[in-house]
C-alpha cells in the first residue's frame, strides 16, 4: 500500500499543481535519473485523465562518461511506455554550468517545436526549489532571485517551461520509481561538493533533521515572493488581512497558517471567526473583513 500511496500522491501533486494543464503537448525533459523517469512516468499515467500528447527529449552534453548509461535508462522508458524519443547532442562551447544549462533549454525548445509541443516539462522538485533559493540568497540576490523558480513560464516562442513536481521531495520520488519498477540511473557527479549546488545539496542534508519543515518553508516563502512581485489577487488580500491585524500591537507576528485561512475565506466569499492565536480572531462576513474578536 505504501507505494500505491506515494504514485497517487505524486499523480495528483501534478493533476492539481497547475503546472500542467487539460490538453497540453508535452515534451518532457529525461535524464534518466529518479525524478526525471518519474515524471516522464507519472505524466503518462495522466494523459488520458488530462489530454496530454507526450514526447520524450534526452540530452547528452557529451561530458560525462555514464551519459551512455543514461541514454540506456531513458531509451527503455521510452520503449516501454511508447512515446516517442528525441536524443539531442548540442554543441557546447564550454563545460561551464551556465552554458550547459542554456545548450540544455534550447535543445529542448527546438525538439518542443519541433514536436509541435506547447511545454518543455522538467523535474525540478522540493529540494531543488530549497538550493536555488539558498545559492540566491548566498549570492546577494534581490528578490528575484530569492522568488526560486516558477512552476511555468515562457521558454521560447509558444513553448512553456514547466516544472510540475515543485511540491513533491525527492524520496516521493524515489518511492514512485520503486513501486512501478521503473529503471533509473544515479549521477556520480552529485557528489562533487566542488560544485555549488552540490556543495549547499549536502549542507541542506544535514539541516533537515534539526528542520524538518525546511522544504516546504523555503517553497512558502519563494511563491509568497513570487505573488508580491506580481501583485496577484491573493497577494493583495495578505495585505489586507496584515494591515487589519497591524493597527493591534499584539498582531503583527501571525502565523502564516491562520493567515491563509483568513485569506481562502475572502476569496470564496465566505463567512466565519478565524483564530490568529489564543483568545483572538478576525472576523469574515461575506468575504469582507468585519473586526477583531476577544474572545
Amino acid at each position: 500500500m505504501r507505494g500505491a500511496r506515494h504514485e497517487r500522491s505524486v499523480e495528483e501533486a501534478i493533476a492539481h499543481g497547475g503546472a500542467i494543464v487539460a490538453g497540453d503537448r508535452v515534451l518532457v525533459a529525461c535524464s534518466g535519473g529518479p525524478d526525471s523517469v518519474a515524471l516522464t512516468a507519472a505524466l503518462h499515467a495522466l494523459a488520458e485523465r488530462l489530454s496530454l500528447t507526450l514526447a520524450i527529449g534526452f540530452v547528452d552534453h557529451g561530458v560525462r562518461a555514464s551519459a551512455l548509461q543514461d541514454e540506456c535508462v531513458v531509451l527503455e522508458l521510452a520503449a516501454r511506455l511508447n512515446v516517442p524519443l528525441d536524443v539531442m547532442t548540442p554543441a557546447i562551447a564550454a563545460r561551464d554550468e551556465q552554458v550547459l544549462r542554456d545548450a540544455r533549454y534550447a535543445a529542448l525548445a527546438d525538439a518542443a517545436v519541433r514536436r509541435r509541443c506547447n511545454v518543455v516539462a522538467t523535474a525540478h522538485h522540493a529540494e531543488d526549489q530549497s538550493e536555488t533559493v539558498l545559492l540566491a540568497l548566498l549570492r546577494g540576490s534581490g528578490p528575484t532571485g530569492l522568488a526560486g523558480m516558477h512552476s511555468r513560464r515562457a521558454l521560447a516562442t509558444n513553448v512553456d517551461l514547466a516544472r510540475p513536481l515543485m511540491a513533491v521531495s525527492s524520496e516521493r520520488l524515489r518511492d514512485y520509481c520503486h513501486a512501478r519498477c521503473l529503471p533509473y540511473a544515479v549521477d556520480p557527479t552529485n557528489a562533487d561538493v566542488t560544485v555549488r549546488r552540490n556543495a549547499v545539496r549536502t549542507a541542506l542534508e544535514q539541516l533537515r533533521p534539526v528542520f524538518p519543515g525546511l522544504d516546504q518553508a523555503v517553497a512558502r516563502a519563494a511563491e509568497l515572493l513570487t505573488a508580491e512581485q506580481d501583485a496577484t489577487p491573493r497577494a493583495q488580500l495578505r495585505h489586507s488581512v496584515r494591515e487589519r491585524l497591524a493597527a493591534d500591537d499584539t498582531l503583527r507576528d501571525i502565523d502564516f497558517t491562520h493567515i491563509e485561512a483568513a485569506v481562502r475565506a475572502l476569496e470564496e466569499g465566505r463567512s466565519g471567526t478565524f483564530h490568529m492565536k489564543p483568545g483572538i480572531a478576525l472576523s469574515i462576513e461575506g468575504g469582507s473583513i468585519r473586526g477583531i474578536k476577544r474572545l
